[in-house]
């Protein structure tokens, strides 16, 4: 996939929700071609957009935080017929009932969602020939501390990985010390293994707070917010320690839990045209399925089509909320992974369509992953490192830059 990039200011070309809000992301990947070499991208270009569905997926209310427990909920579906809805709570795994409609064409869940909860929708649907589609929402509910003041990421009682920073994002901008000040003398951010944290203030409207090195496996951190004598509190579990150190060089992936190696996978990163950003990355969405279009970052053809549509990139999780994703790859072959760097920027893992064999690596790093875990990407032909606001990128900050750019100092 391509990771669009302003080499001078070191943003990149992003489409859909913000990742570091809602931790939900969009359907559509902002992101580039599937990553392959050109003959096997014409491939999966032909597969995925010549025998396109005419099915039309469409979730209310798509991507969204702070919804009401009994605001509607639908799948909907035109010039075609659900064939599967799940949706999820993604904490805990479990599924939500819900009803599909008689003919076919509309899903609703049975009941109302709980409160604080952050949930997946997944949609299936085929047209008339049979042919797939497939369609994607993280909706977050409504939560009395994740939403007091602006909005509050990781959710309150989530359990995520050690590169997890608290992040607020506010709806106003704080365009100087002072209200910055202000605001952040209203959050107190703590940890039970006792490690100093601090806020610092990556724009106008984003306030981060971690410590000088990751979270200690195990721990509570709990985030207390007070606004006109109203205190609100929210806490989340670090759960084990996972980082997985992609080598741009020797075209693997390293996974270490809690210190010691697990697994070592073949990988294809970016190719030397469209490098993947060096740096550490942290995961913060997970789609077992997504959606990547070429139009998104300006990919298209001279009638104007896209240069792909793929409907169901397999075991998708984003990096940054520019476009970076490490995912399953059906279309690149066995001369690929661990052999040729291919893609515009994305980390790819072998795979199958559909995301049907737990036997894959893509699978097996999908399935031993949450978001929070860290992934580092090291000898990458790119000069640049990951921007810390670009994503949950932060600990790409030095820690004495880090405690400058706080408010209270």
């Amino acid at each position: 996939m391509i990771t669009v990039r302003n080499r001078r200011t070191g943003l990149m070309a992003a489409a859909g929700a913000l990742a570091l809000t809602a931790l939900g992301g969009t359907s559509f990947a902002a992101t580039g071609d599937p990553g392959a070499r050109p003959e096997t991208r014409a491939s999966a270009h032909r597969a995925d957009t010549q025998d396109a569905s005419d099915a039309r997926i469409g979730i209310t209310p798509g991507q969204a935080h702070g919804v009401e427990v009994d605001a509607p909920v639908k799948v909907t579906v035109s010039d075609g017929t659900l064939t599967k809805v799940t949706m999820t709570a993604i904490a805990t795994g479990s599924e939500v009932p819900g009803t599909l409609s008689a003919d076919g064409t509309s899903w609703m869940p049975d009941g109302p969602l709980a409160q604080a909860t952050r949930y997946q929708v997944a949609a299936e649907a085929k047209d008339a020939k049979g042919r797939s589609a497939t369609e994607n929402a993280a909706i977050s509910t409504v939560s009395p501390a994740n939403d007091f003041l602006g909005h509050l990421s990781p959710e309150d009682g989530s359990t995520v990985g050690v590169g997890m920073p608290v992040s607020f994002n506010f709806d106003r901008t704080f365009g100087d010390e002072a209200a910055k000040a202000a605001m952040e003398s209203r959050i107190q951010v703590s940890t039970s293994s006792g490690e100093q944290v601090v806020g610092h203030w990556l724009t106008g409207s984003r306030l981060d707070f971690r410590p000088e090195h990751y979270w200690k496996p195990g721990s509570t951190v709990t985030v207390r917010m007070t606004l006109d004598g109203v205190e609100k509190t929210a806490t989340f579990k670090i759960g084990r320690s996972q980082i997985s150190t992609v080598d741009a060089r020797t075209k693997q992936m390293t996974v270490k839990r809690d210190g010691k190696t697990i697994k070592t996978i073949p990988i294809s990163s970016g190719s030397a045209e469209h490098p993947t950003y060096n740096g550490r990355m942290v995961i913060s969405e997970k789609y077992r399925q997504i959606r990547m279009n070429g139009a998104t970052v300006g990919l298209t053809e001279k009638d104007g089509k896209p240069s792909y549509d793929i409907e169901a990139v397999p075991h998708a999780m984003r990096l940054t909320t520019s476009g970076t994703f490490i995912h399953g790859n059906y279309w690149g072959g066995d001369s690929v992974f661990g052999k040729v760097n291919t893609s515009h920027g994305c980390v790819g893992l072998e795979d199958v369509r559909n995301a049907g064999d737990g036997k894959q690596p893509a699978a097996w790093f999908f399935d031993n992953s949450m978001t929070g875990d860290v992934v580092v990407v090291k000898n990458s032909a790119d000069k640049a490192t990951v921007a810390p606001d670009n994503g949950l990128s932060d600990w790409n900050m030095p820690w004495s830059q880090w405690v400058a750019g706080s408010a209270s100092n």
